[in-house]
C-alpha cells in the first residue's frame, strides 16, 4: 500500500512522506504507483524549483519526502492540490493508497 502523509501545523502544511508500492501490478507496470510518484515529484519539484521555497527533498525507491520550513506561504496552493489530487484517487483505490493528515 501505498501511503502519503502530510504534515500541517497552525493550518499551513508543511511537507509530505509518501512510502510504498500500490501493488497493483509488477514492478514497472504498476501504473498507479507511477501515477502517486509523478504527481508527488511534480509538487516537490515545483515547490523546490519554481516557487523557490525554503524546503528540503529526499527521495528513493518507494519514498518521497518533502519538508518545508516555516510552512512557506508560497507552497500551500501547490500542496493543497496533491492532498485533493491524492485524496480523490484514494476513494478509487482504497485498498492501495491511503492519504492521512498529522497535526505536528
Amino acid at each position: 500500500m501505498i501511503k502519503v502523509e502530510f504534515f500541517r501545523r497552525h493550518g499551513l502544511l508543511e511537507g509530505f512522506e509518501a512510502k510504498g508500492h500500490s501493488m497493483t501490478a509488477p514492478k514497472g507496470e504498476d501504473i498507479l504507483c507511477a501515477f502517486v510518484s509523478s504527481a508527488c515529484l511534480m509538487a516537490a519539484n515545483t515547490v523546490t524549483e519554481v516557487v523557490k521555497a525554503k524546503a528540503s527533498a529526499r527521495a528513493e525507491d518507494g519514498y518521497l519526502k518533502l519538508s518545508i520550513k516555516d510552512g512557506a506561504k508560497s507552497a500551500q496552493d501547490i500542496l493543497n492540490g496533491l492532498l485533493l489530487h491524492l485524496t480523490e484517487l484514494q476513494k478509487d483505490y482504497p485498498a492501495n493508497i491511503n492519504v492521512i493528515i498529522t497535526e505536528v
